[in-house]
């Protein structure tokens, strides 16, 4: 059975590729979205963009034919721009001189136009959903960037058992990823299918004492090459961290792309910052030639052309949970550490002044090609799939891309933890050589007594 299905403008706002998403079914455009996409035309940052992109979609498909009649799709649907429908009844409290309910009246006017058809709302707005059920029109959500169940489960990390007299080979040569296996319920051997780069706790099926650390690599299983280091001074504190600790201090040929997801207190940020700053300000490698932070809030797309000041001023205070983490490992004696507030912010001062570490607004990114720099994109739960393509596809040679952030705590309108950039970078990078990734544990939480217990209880 062919559908019709009907767009809201939140969805090209957040992804302008969403008309070639929809098979061999009709997608109808409400001349109403037109007008919205030509009034965010000329907003800065990621909305702007999408509209502008939105927009240029629409005239490629509109020099192909008659966008009031329908013009054929890639994959044999018919895409249409909806002008009718303007003297459709709404229930009194949807007046219908706004957007919204425009979009509505075009809805339940092709549904009694054409019965034989499902006609269906595609929007990311719960209450344009809402307002769909009161009339009667099916409603959903854009879920072809959502990440599945199955998908948001995957850490980057997990046990296995492996034979006794196999567990000496792993520094000498390494184990074959084959000879690795769990163990169900009835005590059983069952297979298991390991990813590469995905980190594995190895014990032994002959003592409960042996236990290893390693890693999948082309079909063998390695051990930790930097379990001993200790960037800027620190050291792993639990078995998260080193993995962590592992992706990060990897060459950015070897592992240009790092994503590290965990609830607060995990020390994604810390660790990051403490890799950056050992192989660019405490032991230079040549590496790499700064540290870039981008902190991708919401209020970075929206916001940010309103605060007073120059671009580092108007995105300081977004940066300030960075240089919390950033007083911390220039002052690494936690019982003095403050006891010389002075000296120890122009410590801080100086690694900004000297270009070691800069902070950039995530769309002042785009179009740029980033080459040997240590980017950290913080917070990174708040980007759009859109979003992290171009982040991703910005690194040039050189570049190490490190996406820290917790799915669960989502600050942006109409994205979830399985929606969210993050997440969909997770999914669709999950086995690529270029991408390791880790997911840390409530139990690794190491901010304080408190951020422990609080993060068990509530």
């Amino acid at each position: 059975m062919k559908k019709t299905y009907v767009l809201d403008t939140n969805i090209l706002i957040q992804a302008p590729y969403a008309l070639n998403c929809f098979k061999e079914h009709t997608v109808v455009i409400p001349l109403v979205v037109i007008e919205e996409l030509d009034g965010l035309k000329k907003a800065d940052g990621e909305r702007g963009a999408n509209a502008r992109k939105a927009i240029r979609i629409l005239e490629e498909m509109r020099l192909m034919g008659d966008l009031f009649e329908g013009v054929r799709l890639p994959e044999g649907g018919l895409l249409r721009i909806e002008k009718n429908f303007i003297n459709i009844e709404l229930p009194p409290d949807m007046p219908d001189n706004k957007a919204d309910n425009r979009i509505l009246m075009v809805c339940k006017g092709l549904k009694e136009q054409t019965p034989e058809q499902l006609v269906t709302l595609v929007t990311k707005d719960l209450v344009m959903r809402l307002k769909a059920d009161m009339i009667g029109v099916q409603a959903e959500d854009f879920t072809t960037e959502e990440v599945s169940p199955d998908d948001a489960l995957y850490t980057g990390r997990t046990e296995v058992y492996i034979p006794d007299d196999l567990m000496k080979n792993l520094k000498k040569s390494g184990i074959p990823a084959e000879e690795a296996y769990d163990v169900n319920d009835n005590g059983e051997r069952v297979d298991v299918r390991l990813t590469q780069n995905q980190f594995l706790i190895i014990k032994s099926d002959q003592s409960a004492k042996k236990t290893l650390l390693g890693r999948v690599d082309r079909g063998r299983i390695v051990p930790l090459s930097f379990k001993k280091s200790q960037p800027y001074g620190i050291s792993p504190r639990n078995v998260g961290q080193y993995f962590m600790q592992e992706a990060l201090m990897t060459s950015a040929e070897k592992a240009p792309l790092v994503i590290i997801k965990g609830m607060a207190g995990t020390a994604k940020t810390f660790y990051s910052l403490a890799v950056g700053m050992e192989k660019l300000y405490n032991n230079p490698t040549g590496e790499y030639r700064r540290i870039m932070i981008c902190r991708p809030n919401a209020q970075f797309d929206d916001d940010i052309g309103f605060l007073p000041g120059d671009e580092q001023e108007k995105i300081a205070p977004l940066m300030r949970p960075v240089i919390d983490n950033l007083e911390q490992l220039l002052d690494s004696d936690e019982k003095r550490r403050y006891e010389n507030e002075m000296l120890l912010s122009d410590k801080v001062n100086e690694i900004f002044e000297r270009g070691i570490i800069q902070t950039e607004a995530l769309n002042f990114i785009r179009g740029r090609s980033i080459v040997k720099t240590y980017l950290i994109i913080d917070e990174a739960q708040n980007m759009t799939p859109n979003q992290v393509k171009g982040i991703i596809t910005r690194a040039g040679a050189g570049t190490k891309i490190i996406l820290l952030g917790d799915p669960n705590q989502i600050d942006k309108p109409f994205l979830n933890e399985r929606t969210n950039g993050l997440s969909y970078a997770a999914k669709y990078m999950k086995g690529s050589p270029l991408c390791w990734q880790i997911t840390l544990s409530a139990s690794e939480c190491e901010r304080s007594a408190l951020a422990m217990d609080a993060i068990e209880r509530l």
